[in-house]
């Protein structure tokens, strides 16, 4: 993902779509479940940031593109400035145990897409969106280092358990 072109206007669509999942839940009842959908989008979107060879990879950085570039249009239509450019980073990289347990959380994401009304839906969304553009900055990269090898780890711990040996 460090070939991607982040953009601060991306990143302010980004936090603009984070604030519009936070902000209902914090005037709501703050019921930590009401954010399933939202957080559940958002780690499927960081986990995409790493997956590089593959389609959720090339998923991830197009997502990440796209939102910045359509916000830098944005910005320069309305207020005729250029966009700032961001740096990108990579938070680690994954074992192929530990894609398999992508992959599950792939699968687990897209059963509670197709179980879930039309907001929650634009909510898992939205925090795919999230996840691939704020996982690629360097400090938010940096911060999330154990994701991928907590991943990593599952899935050995998972290859162990099946029978598969140690890795």
């Amino acid at each position: 993902m460090n070939g991607t072109t982040l953009s601060l206007a991306g990143l302010a669509a980004a936090l603009l779509i984070a604030w519009a999942n936070f902000r209902p839940w914090w005037r709501g009842t703050r019921d930590p479940k009401a954010l399933l959908p939202y957080g559940s989008g958002w780690l499927l979107g960081a986990l995409a940031t790493i997956c590089v060879g593959g389609v959720l990879g090339w998923g991830a950085a197009g997502i990440a593109g796209l939102t910045a570039g359509a916000s830098d249009t944005l910005v320069a239509h309305l207020v005729g400035t250029a966009a700032a450019q961001l740096a990108s980073a990579r938070m680690g990289t994954l074992t192929p145990a530990g894609g398999v347990v992508v992959v599950l959380a792939l699968g687990c994401v897209i059963l509670l897409y197709k179980a879930s009304e039309k907001r929650d839906r634009r909510r898992v969304l939205g925090g795919v969106i999230c996840g691939t553009v704020m996982a690629a900055l360097p400090g938010i990269a940096a911060m999330l280092g154990w994701l991928p090898d907590t991943v990593n780890a599952i899935g050995t711990w998972g290859h162990t358990l099946a029978g598969g040996g140690s890795l």
